[in-house]
């Protein structure tokens, strides 16, 4: 049961930030150094205002009492004037009511005069204080009165000083005698507790300032180790979703570039097998015609030779053409100094002029500059668009629009043929096409149905100039 009381307060103290557990931990050490140091103060206080207070008092009642005294190496008791004297002194005045009793003690213990008669001559054995006291110390205790000879003390039920105060010849300064006398400390008791209440409360107040500051600087630091690592945190974050997209833009870019290899191919299959069914027919009917008898035989006449000849003519002219007509589509115009609308238009007016058809134009008042690859990309998108809308959706409905939204540029090529099935036949133009964008973080899509087909390409203009 310990082990798992101690593991929920380490649990809970876990989850503590570094400035609540430097609090709670410096809180404690604090209040402990806080006891010591209090105790110790005021310990040192109660003594230094029990020896000061001590100290006056005997300085008084010795410059009072010392002169009644006689030789105390000589005289071994005390003659009844002398006592009578300190009857007389020690019961009036002001002397008379601050002290409640007096001993006068002799180093063997016995007391030579007390203001108690019963207790003069009695011989009791001398304790710690009336040693120290013979050897030259002013003792002091307040309010223990726990000596043999303080019954009539203790019966008084008052807070009490108890001062041993050494006797010294006046020539030589040898202690020949000890007084013990009893003060009452009323306003004593009153001021200590003050002082002492005071002192508590400075250190206490010392204690808190220290902590409070010290929290401070704590809480400052911690706020600032805070905002750091929710700062570096979001760096971090932000560097690993920029690590996933290069990695993810690196297997793009390698799955396209393995793709452009492979459309390449089929371009240049594609491009050789026009060139091979078409001009290269062409030229080998043209070249077989070179060797037909017609043009041999000397004996043929100039009309039908003509004619031969004519009809060769016609042939290469055919080739001529349709090689043209191959690299027309191959060879862009000069597009790079030109705006996006003009490179629509451009698309547009070259599609109806081959085809004959029409196309319905849609742009806004303006659109973003794009770099050369963007404008590229818009020129063949469009151009295959309307091709396949040409051939596949037979010219009809055919429609080019573009426009801007959230930071993208969107064109679109629609047209109201009989569409086809995306997921089954997307062909060569198309998925070069796709390619094309999707390497230039543009996004390609493609919607046919019965009513029609739709082809639309996203790329992103924040960042163009």
């Amino acid at each position: 049961m310990f082990g798992r009381y101690f593991k929920r307060l380490a649990r809970i103290w876990s989850e503590l930030s570094l400035a609540w557990q430097f609090v709670i931990a410096g809180g404690i050490v604090l209040l402990a150094v806080m006891l010591v140091v209090g105790l110790w103060v005021t310990s040192q206080i109660r003594d230094g205002v029990l020896h000061n207070s001590a100290a006056t008092t005997a300085l008084y009642v010795d410059s009072v009492i010392a002169p009644l005294l006689p030789d105390m190496r000589k005289s071994q008791e005390l003659d009844d004037t002398v006592k009578r004297a300190l009857d007389e002194t020690l019961g009036q005045g002001a002397l008379g009511k601050r002290l409640v009793s007096f001993k006068l003690w002799r180093r063997d213990g016995t007391i030579l005069y007390s203001k108690n008669a019963d207790l003069i001559g009695k011989q009791i054995k001398p304790n710690a204080n009336l040693t120290a006291a013979f050897a030259g110390n002013v003792m002091v205790k307040y309010n223990r009165l726990e000596d043999e000879e303080d019954d009539e003390e203790r019966s008084m039920n008052a807070p009490l000083l108890e001062i041993y105060n050494p006797v010294r010849e006046p020539w030589s300064g040898e202690v020949v005698a000890v007084s013990e006398f009893y003060e009452l400390s009323g306003d004593f008791e009153e001021s200590l507790h003050s002082a002492l209440w005071w002192s508590w409360l400075v250190v206490a107040a010392a204690t808190a300032a220290a902590l409070a500051l010290l929290s401070g600087i704590v809480f400052r630091g911690s706020r600032t180790i805070v905002t750091q690592r929710e700062a570096l945190e979001a760096k971090v974050a932000e560097l690993q979703t920029a690590l996933a997209q290069n990695s993810s833009l690196r297997l793009r870019v390698q799955r396209a570039s393995r793709r452009a290899t492979a459309i390449n191919e089929r371009y240049l299959r594609r491009i050789g097998a026009d060139l091979h069914d078409g001009p290269a027919q062409l030229v080998a009917l043209a070249a077989l015609r070179m060797d037909s008898p017609v043009l041999v035989d000397p004996a043929t006449s100039g009309t039908l030779r003509e004619a031969e000849i004519a009809g060769i003519h016609k042939t290469l002219g055919e080739a001529m053409r349709e090689i043209r007509g191959i690299c027309n589509g191959l060879v862009l115009p000069q597009i790079e100094t030109q705006a996006v609308t003009d490179i629509l238009r451009l698309a547009v007016t070259e599609h109806e002029r081959r085809t004959d058809t029409k196309v319905l134009l849609t742009l806004p008042e303006r659109l973003p500059e794009l770099g050369t690859s963007e404008k590229i990309s818009i020129y063949r998108f469009v151009q295959e668009g309307l091709n396949n809308a040409y051939r596949h959706g037979m010219g009809k409905g055919q429609q080019v629009s573009a426009t801007t939204k959230g930071g993208k540029l969107l064109v679109e090529v629609l047209d109201t043929g009989p569409g086809f099935d995306p997921a089954r036949s997307e062909g060569l133009g198309l998925a070069g096409l796709r390619e094309r964008i999707e390497s230039i973080g543009g996004q390609f899509e493609t919607l046919s149905g019965p009513g029609g087909t739709r082809l639309v390409i996203t790329l992103s203009v924040e960042e163009q100039p």
